[in-house]
């Protein structure tokens, strides 16, 4: 029986307990805010010792989202080139236990910085670290054999775009549907986004949220974890380096994706400084970097429209944050788009 965060605690210590001796019960399961879709929960044992859970919304999944034995499979093949992420431990996929498929894996103690808050402490220094450190493993994600770690298969290596513009565009328009809403803008960035796709002249794997709030680094500003890996696949990599400009702030930035953006505090590289570094690691032509900008920020607005829909439909799972924020910020992030496309860029 699931409680209101979507755990079934008898069953899930059970399971946990059976599996794995080094962990002993009772656990305490709690929800790690931050996270707008999977739900993340920190399990400590009586020990002391601590893992993370992971498992889907708690309801108002929209079809294809979600994967946990997907995610798992990612996660668990990276850790065999030693790429920054958490070790896995183990995969539920018996419902009867928790309402869903679920797993495990390390918990990885660092910093994760949400806020300009967490950012107390940190000087020039860890910024300028966590820059580059960020940018070089988004190269290195990206110089990875998707076929030597057994990820070949993840999905069709062509035509990225064009199949993220088609399974976004279909979820924005079904998350639309349970809430009523209607937002023109992000319906006119997908026609100018549908007929200007540039070649994709590369392939790799793919994050598709890579963020630095998804990511755990050390005191000094060392990468220590990348998280949050329901959106990976295979296709251009210039999409991540896109993104990965959307949620980079500056200061003096008009519009922020991320309601507190850490980078726009100053002390960090400019996203043009990480955009040139990652450039010259590969020696990588980004003069269409601007494209896949504002692809970043219309597939967020995509994304913020099924988070919104969900908290809407009461799917946050115990989280009480404000939820209208995210159907305010849609249109905010699909207007920035159109602005990238009319030609205001970086």
């Amino acid at each position: 029986m699931q409680n209101e965060f979507g755990i079934d605690i008898q069953q899930t210590s059970e399971w946990i307990s059976s599996r794995y001796e080094h962990l002993k019960a009772p656990y305490e399961f709690n929800l790690i805010s931050g996270g707008r879709s999977n739900l993340t929960f920190e399990v400590t044992d009586s020990l002391g010792h601590k893992v993370c859970l992971r498992r889907p919304p708690v309801s108002h999944v929209l079809p294809t989202a979600h994967d946990m034995a997907r995610e798992f499979k990612i996660i668990s093949s990276l850790n065999q080139v030693n790429f920054a992420v958490p070790k896995t431990i183990g995969i539920c996929t018996d419902l009867n236990i928790t309402g869903s498929t679920f797993y495990l894996m390390e918990f990885v103690e660092g910093y994760i910085l949400r806020d300009v808050e967490a950012l107390a402490d940190l000087g020039t220094p860890f910024r300028s670290k966590a820059s580059r450190s960020l940018i070089e493993a988004l190269y290195a994600l990206h110089s990875i054999d998707p076929d030597a770690i057994g990820l070949g298969d993840l999905s069709k290596k062509q035509g990225y775009i064009e199949r993220q513009l088609k399974r976004w565009f279909s979820q924005f328009l079904s998350s639309q549907e349970l809430t009523g809403r209607v937002v023109k803008s992000v319906e006119q960035a997908y026609h100018y986004l549908s007929s200007n796709v540039p070649a994709q002249t590369r392939t790799s794997i793919v994050h598709g949220d890579y963020r630095l709030d998804n990511c755990v680094l050390d005191f000094q500003g060392n990468l220590l974890a990348v998280l949050d890996w329901e959106l990976c696949t295979l296709g251009d990599p210039m999409a991540d380096l896109g993104l990965l400009m959307v949620y980079w702030a500056e200061e003096g930035d008009p519009i922020t994706a991320l309601e507190s953006a850490p980078t726009a505090e100053g002390g960090f590289m400019s996203r043009q400084e990480m955009a040139n570094i990652y450039s010259s690691l590969g020696d990588i032509d980004i003069e269409k970097l601007d494209y896949y900008v504002a692809f970043g920020y219309w597939k967020l607005a995509c994304i913020l429209e099924g988070v919104f829909s969900r908290y809407a439909l009461g799917a946050g799972a115990g989280d009480q944050r404000d939820y209208r924020i995210y159907g305010e910020q849609v249109d905010i992030l699909a207007n920035r788009a159109l602005e990238i496309i009319s030609g205001k860029s970086l």
